[in-house]
């Protein structure tokens, strides 16, 4: 197949970006599985196993601008990631990897990130995000430091993380932003990325992911599981349907984390980095997004996601 990916952002991204990084993996389990990728994105833009189409920002988003215009000829579907307007002519469908409120409508050919998330929006069609494991080291050894990585918003739960990780007797680094501290047993190291993030993610004994909100996905849990580190979360959104006991704990309160902590020392290494390559690489994302593109090709609509064990 050809299939067209659509961002209003350039790719890569500097720092974290999430979404941006998501494109890029699918890109490249896309190309990997033998299909045909054109990525249409703001100039600047650089994915190897893409050819691209430069947009020019002032155009996206005025009234009768046709995205499927600078479509080739030969592109099978549209897969935008991020949303449209005018919608195109051309099949074409949407992925929502942020939540949105409620009674603001989605089209029907919208797919959603984890069962969680498509249930919340009314959907059933979704596909779980997937990274690619060579860019992540695994790390059988640990060290004496439990990790924060996420944006400092209330809603990620970084101050259930200090105090929990305080109360549990724990080092705790948090990555993603910088608030100079004296406190001792934590340290913030600001926004990490590259080399740095993945030999933090490899080093940690536990990932700390305490959500507060619902979360659509949360990429830093698998990013945590391909390093052989386990999670220790909140049963929000979809982290029950990534976290399962070989791999993390989860809880509903501060007190309950902080009871579960000690648990995290059985989770196995290995079984972290196993459940992470079968269920969450780039290549599975990219088959079962292909899935997707057939069975919308064929039938106009699209199929349920397939939820994991």
């Amino acid at each position: 197949m050809h299939i067209a990916l659509y961002f209003h952002g350039r790719l890569p991204v500097r720092g974290y970006g999430g979404t941006q990084r998501v494109v890029i993996w699918l890109a490249r389990g896309l190309s990997e599985l033998g299909h045909q990728v054109t990525l249409l994105a703001p100039p600047g833009s650089h994915v190897p196993e893409a050819t691209l189409v430069e947009l020019d920002p002032a155009q996206l988003g005025r009234q009768g601008f046709e995205l499927a215009r600078l479509l080739p000829g030969s592109v099978d579907l549209l897969h935008a990631h991020a949303p449209l307007a005018p919608t195109p002519a051309h099949p074409h469908l949407f992925t929502l990897h942020g939540n949105r409120g409620a009674g603001r409508n989605l089209p029907p050919n919208t797919i959603f990130v984890s069962a969680d998330h498509a249930r919340r929006h009314g959907g059933t069609a979704f596909v779980y995000n997937g990274v690619d494991p060579s860019e992540f080291v695994f790390s059988a050894g640990k060290g004496d430091f439990d990790l924060f990585l996420g944006r400092l918003h209330s809603v990620k739960g970084y101050r259930w993380a200090i105090q929990g990780a305080r109360r549990a007797n724990r080092r705790l680094v948090v990555a993603g932003g910088w608030r100079p501290t004296l406190r001792r047993g934590l340290r913030f190291v600001g926004s990490v990325d590259g080399s740095r993030k993945a030999g933090l993610l490899a080093d940690a004994a536990c990932l700390w992911m305490p959500a507060l909100w619902d979360e659509p996905f949360g990429l830093t849990i698998v990013e945590a599981m391909m390093s052989g580190t386990p999670v220790l979360g909140t049963r929000r959104g979809a982290l029950p349907e990534i976290v399962t006991n070989e791999v993390g704990a989860l809880g509903d309160t501060l007190e309950d984390l902080v009871r579960l902590r000690p648990a995290i020392e059985r989770c196995e290494p290995q079984a972290c980095r196993s459940r992470a390559e079968r269920w969450f690489s780039h290549t599975v994302m990219a088959e079962e997004y292909v899935r997707m593109y057939q069975h919308y090709l064929r039938h106009n609509t699209l199929p349920p996601g397939k939820r994991i064990g």
